[in-house]
């Protein structure tokens, strides 16, 4: 496959730039890749099409507030500082993206607030925007981490575009029911804050959040206990290395950024017993469905795991421990349609794109979503 073959036009009004109200009423359009069939609905409306047995795996990964910014010494000079990793909790050392990238040097030191409670000075350069950052503050341990989160905001995609237009922002307050003398700016924070997790998020370590996992609400979960379905969970620290764009032809030469993921015991008896029910095991988000990949034996059996993976999925490609697949609606030429796409057939899912594209579907991390069923 080559990464000219997932070019399609996909017009800006389609990357949603806020979420819908509730979090199950956002599009689902259903893929049945046996007969390439499909079908509309909303996400609340496939319980119809789980049952007994049947498994969701979930990733309960949580987001933390990645996204800074600083001034830098001396010339005040406005710093975006986008935090990646934590290297050393004692020394309180950080992996950094900071931009503009050509204005910070090694012995730079950058202000976060007016007290300087909390300063960074740059001791390394590790990429053209990557840096290392050692914290400067009296806040020690996880009062630090705390007081350091406290200075963040939330790490959207860069595609979600804010202030937003007066367009954009109407229809942001019609379905968030918010009155015209509401602090709309204050409004669009709070709403992020809470919906750019899913809401089992729990272990933090993400710079990215699940998108397909924040389309389950408590009633939707509570509505498939009933019918019968089980959930389970894995961890997957989203990297930002994981978004980059291919830049190849040849999608073999393609290499993606490690990503930290644990598969617990929990986890590998739930698919076990999924599979000696002959039910249907959804792998919920691309993360999920790699990571599960990652570990597969040619049995279809998963084992504990607790370390790194850059596995790139694309097609010809063939899955072994999930036969279902929920994904949100992704961008052209993008890593996670490549993955969509070896499951769902390169061609019906390609077509199934070209539909949701005429349909008027959102796509991006607050966009509607794809199952992907047999």
């Amino acid at each position: 496959m080559k990464l000219s073959q997932f070019k399609f036009k996909l017009p800006d009004e389609l990357i949603a730039q806020y979420p819908v109200h509730y979090r199950d009423e956002a599009r689902l359009m259903v893929l049945h890749r046996k007969s390439g069939e499909i079908e509309h609905m909303q996400v609340k409306d496939m319980v119809s099409l789980f049952g007994e047995n049947d498994l969701f795996i979930f990733n309960d990964t949580k987001v933390f507030p990645a996204r800074m910014y600083a001034k830098k010494e001396k010339t005040l000079a406005n710093i975006e500082v986008f935090l990646l990793r934590e290297l050393n909790r004692e020394m309180r050392y950080w992996d950094v993206l900071v931009d503009p990238a050509r204005k910070i040097r090694i012995g730079n030191k950058l202000f976060f607030d007016e007290e300087s409670s909390i300063v960074a000075e740059v001791i390394d350069n590790t990429t053209s925007r990557g840096r290392t950052l050692r914290f400067l503050t009296d806040y020690l341990g996880e009062d630090f981490i705390k007081h350091l989160y406290a200075l963040g905001v939330t790490p959207l995609p860069k595609y979600i575009h804010r202030p937003m237009d007066e367009e954009t922002l109407q229809q942001f307050k019609e379905e968030f029911h918010l009155s015209d003398d509401e602090d709309l700016n204050q409004c669009v924070r709070d709403i992020d804050e809470e919906r750019y997790q899913s809401i089992f998020a729990k272990k933090i370590g993400a710079v990215a959040a699940p998108a397909s996992c924040m389309h389950f609400s408590k009633q939707l979960l509570k509505r498939l206990e009933i019918q019968g379905v089980n959930h389970s969970f894995l961890t997957s620290h989203m990297a930002l290395g994981n978004f980059k764009a291919v830049d190849v032809e040849d999608l073999t030469k393609h290499k993606v950024d490690s990503e930290q993921i644990f598969i617990p015991e929990e986890l590998v008896q739930a698919v076990d017993r999924a599979h000696a029910a002959e039910a249907k095991v959804c792998a919920v988000g691309t993360e999920v469905m790699r990571a599960i990949e990652h570990v597969v034996g040619t049995g279809g059996q998963l084992k504990v795991y607790n370390g790194w993976t850059n596995k790139f999925i694309f097609p010809p490609y063939d899955f072994t421990a999930a036969n279902a697949f929920f994904a949100n609606l992704y961008t052209p030429q993008s890593s996670q349609l490549m993955m969509v796409a070896a499951f769902g057939g390169y061609e019906q899912v390609m077509h199934a794109y070209h539909v949701a594209v005429n349909e008027g579907y959102r796509f991006g991390d607050y966009g509607d979503a794809m199952l992907i069923l047999d």
